[in-house]
């Protein structure tokens, strides 16, 4: 997930409230030393850094934990409602009807998250979408939006020989009047100089856009907070999309600063994918920051034609304890879908199945580790899928040789597996992990997990 190190930075600075009962002004100061440390190391902007450690210390002093609420846990509560007032509340955006003037820097992700944002107005409105490329001065801005939506409907309208951007725009908008939803992309450059200003508030005044989005790398960190309000007032920008926040350590300059302008964040950016894009929900990000979860996150996530029965279906066998490789593959395979073990984990409780301590690398080698299990699995029968007992020596050096794998990788497969089996039998006795599993599968009844 975006801002590991500052998570990681957090439970570490939280860990020495574990077990406590009493507050003790030491570990109370150490504690909130730490978790400066650690808004800073993630870049944060230094004044609300300032103002989060002094209410937090505050709040811990004056503020009493609700009964059966641990120290650790009030002062995790306390944190999460400091972050979400800082980052502010989420902006309604309404559907239909609307024009969107993309603008931002050379080399923000522009295009890309043009492409994303028109897939996503797509997929989560199934509205016609029109996207209008007006980059008349970096060759190749239309083919490559042409490329990252070739396997959607959306319209995709562009004059790579035209060199008047204004020109485009007002080509564009009228061969694409009856789309739904308007997209316009634009040119950047290295700084907000005159000719793009001048173009910009050309084709701000033909677009007559109800929407105007700043494209904004995480990369840039606190100096987000400039650009933003220089182009605040050049088009009076009404959201911001932060980009590439799953690939720097500065993401929380970038979403802080931002925060300062004014200028809502709209959305954020994780992945390369044309759908790695999301709605920015302070509460929701946050959530997932602390280790909180955020389930419904993890459904938004999903594709539209996931089968949500037999994804409910694999669920049971799981809490049952009925749990086969081929449920292990198709469990595999609908993940691969929804996308990687980091994007997903991010999602999910922190203590759930005991994986909330894994480490970036240690994610990485399991989704390495899945990826290769799948390939060992489409060299097995029917039969061994559904009864993995029936993989004794001279079948697992047959699926290995089928596979191109080494034994030792398939029986490590079937090691993972029986470990998958038994941990949810185990879950079964945990009445907070069984509501915890029944709120991802929605109202399940307790008669549908059989002890």
């Amino acid at each position: 997930m975006a801002l590991d190190g500052l998570r990681s930075g957090i439970f570490a600075a939280l860990s020495a409230l574990k077990g406590k009962r009493k507050l003790d002004e030491g570990e109370l100061s150490e504690m909130v030393l730490n978790i400066k440390k650690s808004l800073l190391e993630a870049d944060f902007n230094v004044r609300q850094t300032k103002e989060i450690s002094e209410r937090l210390e505050q709040r811990m002093r004056d503020e009493e934990p609700r009964p059966g609420i641990t120290l650790q846990t009030h002062a995790l509560n306390i944190l999460y409602t400091e972050l979400v007032r800082i980052l502010g509340k989420p902006r309604e955006i309404h559907p239909h009807g609307q024009t969107i003037l993309m603008v931002g820097l050379y080399g923000q992700g522009k295009t890309t998250t043009t492409a994303k944002l028109a897939e996503w107005w797509r997929r989560r409105h199934g509205m016609k979408v029109a996207v209008i490329e007006a980059d008349s001065h970096r060759p190749g801005a239309y083919a490559q939006l042409q490329q990252l939506l070739a396997d959607t409907p959306t319209t995709v309208y562009g004059e790579p020989d035209e060199k008047d951007a204004l020109t485009i725009v007002r080509n564009g908008i009228a061969a694409v009047g009856d789309a739904d939803l308007v997209i316009i992309g634009t040119a950047g450059r290295d700084r907000l100089d005159d000719e793009l200003q001048v173009e910009l508030e050309n084709i701000h005044k033909v677009a007559n856009a109800t929407e105007r989005f700043l494209v904004i790398d995480a990369q840039v960190g606190q100096a987000a907070g400039p650009v933003a309000a220089n182009f605040h007032d050049l088009v009076d920008i009404t959201g911001v999309i932060v980009t590439k926040l799953d690939g720097t350590a500065r993401g929380g300059g970038a979403l802080s600063t931002v925060a300062t302008t004014g200028a809502p964040i709209v959305f954020i950016g994780e992945g390369e994918k044309v759908g790695d894009l999301e709605l920015f929900e302070s509460d929701r990000f946050i959530s997932r920051l602390l280790g909180m979860g955020d389930i419904q996150g993890l459904i938004d996530l999903a594709p539209d034609d996931l089968d949500a029965e037999e994804a409910q279906r694999i669920a049971e066998r799981l809490m049952s304890g009925r749990f086969s490789l081929q449920d292990m593959d198709q469990q595999m395979e609908m993940m691969s879908r929804i996308g990687t073990v980091d994007r997903i984990m991010s999602h999910m409780p922190a203590g759930m199945f005991g994986l909330g301590g894994m480490t970036p690398r240690q994610k990485k080698e399991m989704q390495t580790n899945l990826d290769r299990f799948r390939v060992i699995m489409d060299s097995m029968t029917a039969d061994e899928k559904n009864e993995p007992t029936l993989l004794k020596q001279e079948r697992i050096r047959r699926v290995a040789r089928g596979s191109g794998a080494t034994e030792k990788e398939v029986r490590a497969l079937l090691a993972q597996w029986n470990k998958s089996r038994k941990m949810m039998k185990g879950m079964r006795g945990d009445r907070q992990m069984r509501k915890k599993m029944k709120d991802m599968m929605g109202s399940l009844d307790d008669s549908e997990f059989p002890m």
